[in-house]
């Protein structure tokens, strides 16, 4: 199994954070990871998604949310084919700070047997582009950069 994490501190709310994170017609906005994203916001329903790794190409794909707490959790994993060649979970944490601030943890994992034999898919262009996304997410919802 293969994780990539990430952790920040974003000076907003929660409710702030959920908001953007949750906009997903406006991800090509801000989102220099995951540049496109439709679909219904409900556990079970599917995504459309499509994401460049730094230094990649264009991927789509169709998760499908299976945790969804709002202002506290979005998660949503896929498989290619069959379990277990190649299954991935992406999720989103977020908890209150003492302070009032959002303190957001990305997640991601994946597992499979094709997993030890595309690096590309769980090395520096993927690993990097989960960190330029969150770091923009918390640009937005601190106000810093606009939508």
């Amino acid at each position: 199994m293969r994780t990539i994490r990430h952790v920040v501190e974003i000076a907003a709310p929660p409710e702030r954070v959920w908001a953007v994170l949750t906009d997903l017609a406006r991800y090509r906005d801000w989102n220099p990871f995951i540049v496109r994203a439709s679909g219904r916001l409900a556990v079970a329903s599917k995504l459309d998604v499509t994401f460049v790794p730094l230094g990649g190409r264009a991927m789509r794909f169709h998760p499908v949310i299976v945790r969804l707490d709002p202002e506290r959790e979005l998660a949503w994993a896929a498989r290619l084919l069959v379990p277990g060649l190649f299954d991935g979970e992406h999720a989103f944490l977020l908890s209150r700070t003492s302070a009032g601030a959002t303190r957001l943890e990305q997640l991601a994992t994946f597992d499979g047997v094709v997993v030890p034999l595309l690096p590309w898919k769980t090395g520096p262009g993927l690993r990097d582009g989960f960190g330029a996304m969150v770091h923009a997410l918390a640009a937005v919802a601190e106000g810093r950069t606009r939508t």
